[in-house]
């Protein structure tokens, strides 16, 4: 007879969950907070976030973006984090397109300009990515970049999610269809 897998998180385990404050390798991952729109404003004018988010935001479009993830933590659709250094804002980090059930989620993450170069992506992504494992249950986080961002290449492959193809024409930037890199991690990858 064939083993059954573990069973993915259940809908409702994540709505029954505070959204957490993550601790780890001297970033904090912290639910969004009102006071944080200058700093989702700032780094959505970044030319290079611009570039592979394809967009910028006025202080009300920031009031909404901070707003709209209490409402995807509850419907279970997605969680989205400051990231702090030092008590400072300094970049971002969220898990998109959560569907429990199938234990899967996307990542997405950018950092300010003043923070990079101190693998702040990197250890943030970790530190969400073994969150998400032991409390969600997640079973594959995936991680999707133009294949143009070797930035975002890095980050990926410093935190643990190894390539595994291209999807092509899969993202729409500001300079026209772009192919992607698919890189993935699982709960079983150590």
């Amino acid at each position: 007879m064939p083993m059954l897998a573990e069973s993915a998180t259940p809908p409702g385990s994540m709505a029954a969950l505070p959204q957490p404050e993550i601790h780890a390798d001297g970033v904090v991952l912290r639910p969004w907070q009102p006071s944080d729109r200058p700093a989702v404003v700032a780094g959505y004018a970044d030319p290079a976030i611009q570039r592979w988010h394809c967009r910028s935001m006025s202080d009300d479009e920031a009031r909404d973006w901070i707003d709209a993830w209490a409402d995807r933590w509850r419907s279970e659709s997605g969680a989205g984090w400051a990231v702090l250094e030092t008590g400072h804002v300094v970049g971002q980090i969220s898990l998109r397109r959560v569907i429990l059930a199938e234990g899967l989620a996307e990542v997405s993450y950018w950092v300010l300009p003043s923070a990079r170069g101190r693998r702040i992506a990197v250890r943030a992504l970790s530190a969400m990515t073994a969150w998400a494992f032991e409390t969600l249950r997640l079973h594959r986080i995936e991680l999707c970049h133009s294949t143009a961002n070797a930035a975002s290449c890095r980050v990926a492959q410093r935190a643990g999610f190894p390539a595994e193809g291209t999807k092509r024409g899969e993202a729409l930037h500001a300079d026209g269809w772009h192919d992607t890199h698919l890189h993935a991690r699982l709960d079983t990858d150590v």
